[in-house]
């Protein structure tokens, strides 16, 4: 690596932004997902133009919610490109307001990817606005009226300049950039965006930027593609301090079911739409087919959901070989033998009606909100339900509050007494945990001149680049927010 980046992170480690003195054109910009796991930015300029790859919203505390206001460093119209690694909204959330600030050029990303942006950035952009009503109904905001971060018109506009890109072909991007992208295996259409430089002076060289990296061994999707080389590398360190629990979630799943449904209790998951809910439906299935629960009404009771279960079949090329082996016998893998995709609302107050014991699987996945309210409501009260967390549960929510053991929860207004059962499955994270993601960087036949430690609280990152040192010898280093790094 030369050593004027070294220099520069050595002396400048705290600084917002980093210069380095030398005559590469290629520069690196990290405007989100550095010392925080949400707001994906990163913008590579080389020859006048600018890629920026990931779009999305900063989330989770008022701090760095905050930030979705601020001005980017670069007004969007001089964006020439967008590329998303998936379409999770702290990826791809930030699109609709980047085009309604001026951004005009294409969208690349993958065709599921495409899919489900359809789908999830205008549920974004109808959240934006229900948060600025209510902020008017109630008149606790600074601003008056509270406006939206965007609306669902500006969603619907964004979508137009979406275009998607097959895994493993290159796409030209003016004269000095090519992007590719290479399975990922997180969610649907999840890919690493391989981009290839030519600049006029100097050599060619390659900027990989991994997104989330998906786990190895897991149903449905194809397992993180492998990857040989790349002169630079921004990899993921969300769980880059801690190692996933590997027992096999469908045990614990059986032995829930079994004793809620020898209780004649229904059992409530939380799960996020997009991901977790078809890993569950999934596991469902074969626990049904090995015998090991009985064969119980099944309800997915979430629109995005049930929208995310449809482009899960229809997206074959990311079916790994177990779906594709359902997929040649005209299995459908993701519903059980009692299955129900629930639409509308009329048809999730219907499930009140149910009579003896069913699996409820609803969003949101930490209670925050969405229809598992209303199913929380009726069952936490039941001394022979089982509500079933299955995915981190952040400080400050209902499921958080759930898990530590409170006896009475806040719902719609009313307290809500908890006398149902309440268990965790830890196993079922869509990211790669510290050890799989070496695994993956162990592919790599020749070391990244930089490898840039993103995505992940400092604690995670910090730990991950020192695991790369140590482990592999690499120059690894932690970006700070909005850092720009000369590449040569």
């Amino acid at each position: 690596m030369p050593g004027g980046i070294i220099a520069c992170f050595a002396a400048l480690a705290n600084a917002r932004r980093c210069l380095l003195v030398s005559g590469a054109m290629a520069k690196l910009h990290f405007w989100g997902a550095v010392g925080t796991v949400t707001g994906s930015k990163y913008l590579l300029e080389t020859g006048g133009s600018r890629l920026l790859v990931d779009c999305g919203l900063f989330q989770g505390f008022k701090e760095l919610r905050q930030r979705n206001w601020d001005d980017l460093p670069l007004n969007p119209s001089s964006i020439n490109w967008v590329a998303l690694t998936h379409a999770h909204i702290d990826h791809s959330g930030y699109l609709p307001r980047l085009v309604r600030n001026g951004f005009s050029g294409p969208v690349y990303t993958t065709s599921g990817t495409a899919d489900l942006l359809d789908v999830l950035l205008p549920d974004s952009a109808r959240l934006q606005e229900e948060d600025a009503d209510y902020a008017n109904r109630k008149g606790f905001s600074k601003h008056e009226p509270a406006l939206p971060l965007y609306t669902e018109q500006d969603a619907r506009v964004a979508l137009k300049k979406v275009q998607s890109v097959g895994y493993g072909k290159k796409t030209p991007l003016g004269s000095h950039m090519s992007i590719e992208f290479i399975s990922a295996g997180h969610i649907l259409g999840s890919g690493f965006v391989s981009v290839d430089v030519a600049e006029d002076r100097g050599r060619p060289f390659k900027v990989l930027f991994s997104g989330d990296i998906g786990r190895y061994d897991e149903p449905i999707l194809n397992d993180p593609s492998p990857i040989e080389e790349a002169d630079y590398l921004l990899v993921e360190s969300t769980y880059g301090d801690r190692e996933h629990d590997h027992h096999n979630p469908k045990d614990k799943l059986a032995e829930i079911i079994n004793e809620t449904a020898a209780r004649g209790g229904k059992t409530i998951i939380p799960a996020f739409a997009v991901g977790r809910t078809q890993l569950l439906v999934y596991y469902l299935r074969e626990l049904e087919d090995e015998g090991r629960i009985p064969v119980l009404p099944v309800a997915v009771d979430t629109p995005m959901g049930t929208s995310a279960t449809r482009l899960y079949l229809k997206h074959k090329e990311d079916h790994d070989s177990d779906m594709q082996r359902f997929d040649r016998n005209h299995i459908n893998a993701l519903a059980t033998r009692n299955f129900n995709l629930v639409h509308g609302r009329d048809g999730s107050k219907a499930l009140d009606a149910f009579r003896g014991p069913a699996v409820i699987i609803s969003a949101s996945g930490m209670a925050t909100g969405g229809r598992v309210l209303h199913h929380l409501g009726q069952w936490l009260p039941d001394p022979a339900s089982t509500v079933v967390f299955v995915g981190y549960q952040a400080a400050g929510t209902r499921g958080r509050r759930l898990v530590d053991g409170e006896k009475s929860i806040k719902i719609h207004g009313q307290m809500v007494e908890v006398r149902a059962s309440v268990e965790r499955i830890d196993s079922l994270s869509a990211h790669a945990d510290s050890t799989e993601i070496m695994r993956w960087l162990s592919g790599f036949k020749r070391p990244p001149r930089t490898t840039f430690v993103v995505h992940g609280e400092p604690d995670s990152a910090q730990a991950l680049r020192d695991r790369i040192s140590a482990t592999l010898g690499w120059t690894a280093v932690v970006p700070a927010r909005d850092q720009v790094v000369d590449l040569e």
